[in-house]
């Protein structure tokens, strides 16, 4: 794996180096504000300061191909850039956060986390307690090549980003089914959970908290509520009070259908997987879709493995990089972050047989070389390409509606059932 991996990113590395030289300074020193000469130098000191620095990346790390990729392909760019990028493997976003407050608590500006890979209710909790670090995110070379008017870059979950994190890649939540055993797939929501109603113990969910559980639960409250734009963004106690009966009641109707009849859930994305390539259950589910032509290839998806596409969408939002306000190398964060954010590294995460995440990066604002490796990436019929599947795409609800929603569900849903 980690040879195949560093492999491809050399080949990825080798189609986009000559096209970065082509682009100049463009890339390498240019901002998304300000003249490009005013920023180099002030960027060229962060890169000074940054060298010798040790940079610990705090992520989950569940992921296989994920921490392959930050192991094999992010690191070694960051180490010929003169930073070491440590990954520090956690099992939630939260213990992060935790670590960053009690260093906070204590006062310390050399601490254990330098960078965070962040969305959703973790980086607005951080951003009520000021455990970020704040308007450097829009000074990176590379942040000239987002889209200012892209609402996934510029909100996580309904927090303004405000400079406190770098977009890292895009996600489009996205139910996969087995078309050799799913011949009439639904076309909806509505359909899905009533084809899980006419089919016992063929479908189930991840247990909320986990994220890709979480979010199938806030799909099912903008179906029954009639569609998103019937849910308030931002958290209100009074629409929590009244949109969320029909969404429970849903649910609970809907568990004695699931797998082991909703007495158990999977713990997470990765056991509601193994359990579609047992072929115990008939679909899964996935915030990052474009993994799945990869694991179709090796054999762990069956071949008929196919996105599901819905008539309503699915909720697409983007993760990001954050930086502690208690690291004490800030500078090397920085270099790591901008690398992250480099055509060449976005178009080598891209790849499926890498990681396959979705860019972040505007391809309108790529010089027509840039935007020809992106397009050179390989196409499969087992995904549609990212403009098919973000099509009605789903705004995020504001962070505060998730804790909230997942612990109702764990009362009224998965109590109800012990």
């Amino acid at each position: 794996m980690r040879a195949r991996t560093t492999s491809l990113y050399a080949v990825a590395a080798a189609a986009v180096l000559g096209l970065a030289a082509c682009s100049g300074a463009a890339v390498g020193a240019g901002t998304g504000g300000g003249s490009a000469t005013s920023e180099a130098g002030t960027w060229q000191q962060v890169e000074s300061r940054a060298k010798g620095q040790t940079v610990s990346l705090w992520m989950w790390g569940g992921d296989p191909k994920g921490n392959a990729y930050v192991d094999d392909v992010l690191a070694p760019a960051a180490a010929a850039a003169g930073v070491t990028l440590r990954r520090v493997p956690i099992a939630d976003t939260k213990d992060a956060l935790t670590r960053v407050l009690a260093e906070k608590q204590d006062g310390r500006t050399d601490g254990d986390v330098d960078l965070v890979w962040v969305n959703g209710d973790n980086f607005a909790s951080g951003r009520q307690a000021d455990a970020w670090a704040c308007g450097w995110a829009d000074d990176l070379p590379n942040a000239q090549f987002l889209s200012p008017n892209d609402p996934l870059v510029k909100s996580d979950f309904g927090t303004d980003v405000a400079g406190c994190e770098s977009p890292w890649h895009k996600a489009q939540f996205s139910l996969v089914y087995d078309s050799a055993r799913v011949s009439s797939p639904p076309t909806t929501l509505a359909g899905v959970l009533d084809w899980a109603t006419a089919h016992p113990g063929r479908f189930t969910y991840p247990a909320p908290p986990d994220f890709t559980g979480s979010v199938f639960v806030r799909q099912v409250l903008y179906s029954v509520s009639g569609g998103y734009a019937n849910v308030p963004a931002q958290y209100d106690q009074a629409a929590y009070d009244r949109l969320t009966p029909a969404l429970y009641s849903r649910l609970a109707d809907l568990a004695p259908s699931l797998w082991r009849q909703g007495r158990t859930y999977p713990r997470d994305s990765v056991a509601l997987d193994k359990l579609f390539a047992d072929g115990e259950v008939d679909l899964t589910m996935t915030y990052g879709p474009a993994t799945l032509p990869d694991l179709v290839a090796d054999g762990t998806f069956p071949a008929t493995t196919r996105v599901l596409t819905l008539d309503e969408g699915t909720v697409g939002n983007a993760s990001f990089l954050a930086i502690p306000s208690t690291s004490g190398h800030v500078d090397a964060a920085k270099v790591v972050a901008n690398l992250a954010l480099s055509p060449q590294q976005q178009v080598a995460k891209a790849d499926p047989k890498t990681w396959g995440q979705f860019t972040v990066l505007d391809p309108a604002l790529l010089p027509s070389a840039q935007r020809t490796a992106f397009d050179a990436l390989p196409s499969s019929p087992v995904v549609p390409a990212y403009d098919v599947l973000s099509r009605n795409a789903n705004p995020e609800l504001a962070a505060a509606w998730v804790p909230a929603i997942d612990d109702g569900w764990r009362r009224a849903v998965l109590g109800a059932a012990s």
